[in-house]
């Protein structure tokens, strides 16, 4: 098992409301992007679904000069419906969801923390502040 230190919280950056599904993800990684997998460890569909991504054993691609350390979830929405403007879009389902696999994760990885991707990039991702609803796990 590798060593984790982050766990990293993203959203897809998708209008809100539209279900893209992890496959479609993994097509813009591997075909847009040319990487070898989805860089994501797990993807939080809109109904949902937790689906698995990039092996967790292998390093992530979802967080430049962050990935060797940790594991990056990522749930579908994260903007508005104009397609433009962040907004957290995430349905009480995938709260679910994502707790869930936060709390395995931390049964995992206990010293890991958890993170908004923003805190490592100039981006609005996940459109919600991830450190703080989370920091009692």
């Amino acid at each position: 098992m590798r060593l984790v230190k982050e766990i990293i919280i993203h959203c897809s950056a998708t209008r809100e409301g539209q279900d893209i599904p992890v496959e479609t993800i993994r097509d813009w990684h591997v075909n847009s992007r040319g990487w070898s997998d989805i860089g994501y460890h797990f993807y939080i569909e809109l109904d949902g679904t937790i689906k698995k991504g990039r092996d967790i054993d292998r390093i992530g691609a979802h967080c430049k000069s962050h990935n060797r350390g940790s594991i990056g979830l990522c749930y579908c929405g994260g903007v508005e419906a104009d397609g433009k403007t962040p907004k957290d879009t995430r349905t009480d389902v995938q709260k679910e969801s994502l707790l869930h696999v936060l709390k395995t994760l931390k049964a995992m990885y206990p010293d890991a923390i958890i993170y908004s991707h923003n805190e490592f990039a100039n981006k609005a991702c996940p459109s919600f502040d991830a450190t703080e609803e989370y920091k009692d796990l």
